[in-house]
């Protein structure tokens, strides 16, 4: 079988697409025929070991998995004696953000709340695809208690996150403003953003509006830019550290003012999350966002498209 490698932490350039030997599963993993995975900023913290604290996961000084891979869709073709969730040709995906070696034409897995069946009007692309974002948009929404009527600001709404999360917040009857460039904005519309700020041409905090949240699922900007955008309690939450790691800090010291706070999304366990995500895709209530599909062959170049940051929703590796 063919397999994307890495044996250093380093940027695309270090990634080859080899042939190796297919994996058998063990008497308590299933072996699964990958379809489709994704490339997302999850899986280039883990080529890249980018923040430092990535390396205090993934192992110090060089990759303890070499082959890439954090979420993927497929069907299995093999299962182990004590298997009893699972039968062959069940369609499934899954997750794992410390990696699943899942960019490869098979892979195996032991379930342990990471692997579920496809809903039936699902594609392998659509499943792979809403995973990884989406299990962090969850957290967003679950570290607050939302209310309908209130408003809520998403920046960044065109990634894998705020994709996401733009969608899982409308279900609560809420106004949501969205920033995103020009060329997204009739996207993010679609998705149910009621108001559209072109980040391109301009800056949402300097705006005169009060939100209940500001949802900042790129990382781009700060609680210090967004304070004045917040109601009396209002909350910020981002998706990155911000500078000098300081939403951690914000986090811990902000709540003691009794005002304006900061929350830090540490991800909830994905026997929360995957069936959350599924539950939305069976109601039609989710849809991930597709931006560029890829072959195995070219996953270097779609990494370093992710690493670029220009992309939208999703980017797939079709397998």
């Amino acid at each position: 079988m063919k397999a994307a490698f890495r044996r250093s932490y380093g940027s695309p350039k270090t990634i080859r697409v080899e042939t190796t030997e297919r994996p058998a599963p063990k008497e308590n993993e299933v072996l699964i025929r990958v379809y489709a995975t994704t490339v997302n900023r999850t899986d280039c913290a883990n080529l890249t070991a980018k923040p430092f604290i990535m390396r205090f996961f993934l192992c110090f000084f060089k990759p303890r998995k070499i082959t890439l891979g954090t979420d993927f869709a497929g069907e299995v073709v093999a299962i182990g004696t004590k298997i009893q969730s699972f039968q062959v040709n069940d369609r499934v995906f899954g997750f794992t953000d410390l990696g699943v070696e899942s960019q490869a034409e098979y892979m195996v897995l032991e379930p342990k709340n990471n692997l579920l069946t496809i809903p039936e009007q699902i594609e392998y692309k659509q499943a792979a695809a809403s995973l990884e974002g989406a299990h962090y948009a969850y957290t967003f929404i679950h570290k607050t208690a939302i209310q309908p009527g209130q408003r809520i600001l998403i920046n960044g709404a065109t990634g894998a996150i705020g994709s996401a999360l733009l969608q899982f917040v409308k279900t609560f009857d809420v106004h949501v403003t969205a920033t995103c460039d020009t060329k997204n904005i009739e996207l993010i519309r679609s998705l149910g953003a009621d108001k559209v700020y072109d980040y391109l041409t301009e800056d949402f905090t300097q705006k005169n509006e009060k939100y209940d949240f500001v949802f900042d699922a790129v990382g781009k900007s700060t609680f210090g830019k967004c304070k004045s955008l917040l109601q009396e309690q209002g909350i910020y939450i981002s998706s990155e550290l911000g500078p000098y790691s300081q939403n951690i800090f914000l986090a811990l010291y902000s709540p003691l003012s009794g005002g304006k706070k900061v929350i830090f999304p540490i991800p909830y366990s994905l026997t929360e999350t995957l069936p959350y995500i599924k539950s939305m895709l069976e109601k039609g209530k989710f849809k991930p966002v597709i931006d560029r599909e890829y072959p195995l062959k070219a996953i270097a170049e779609a990494y370093d498209y992710v690493i670029s940051g220009n992309k939208t929703g999703n980017v797939i590796i079709n397998i």
